[in-house]
């Protein structure tokens, strides 16, 4: 996470050669992009740990140390 971007919040995702910016308000794709597979997978993905997110989020404004988010099985 860069918390300083202009996109407001947001992740980044990187699939192979593929990387988009996810909003983290709605899960639109605000940069780039990923193949249909993997947009769906990372969407999944982002509803499951959307708290979790948010919390970085304002950890990364703060300075702090982000948390280990767990990835889909």
């Amino acid at each position: 996470m860069y918390w300083n971007d202009k996109h407001g919040p947001h992740f980044h995702a990187i699939y192979a050669e593929y990387r988009a910016l996810i909003s983290l308000v709605d899960g639109s794709i605000l940069r780039g992009g990923l193949p249909t597979r993997a947009t769906r997978r990372t969407r999944q993905w982002s509803g499951l740990h959307h708290a979790e997110l948010l919390e970085n989020w304002d950890r990364a404004r703060l300075g702090q140390k982000l948390k280990q988010i767990e990835g889909l099985k």
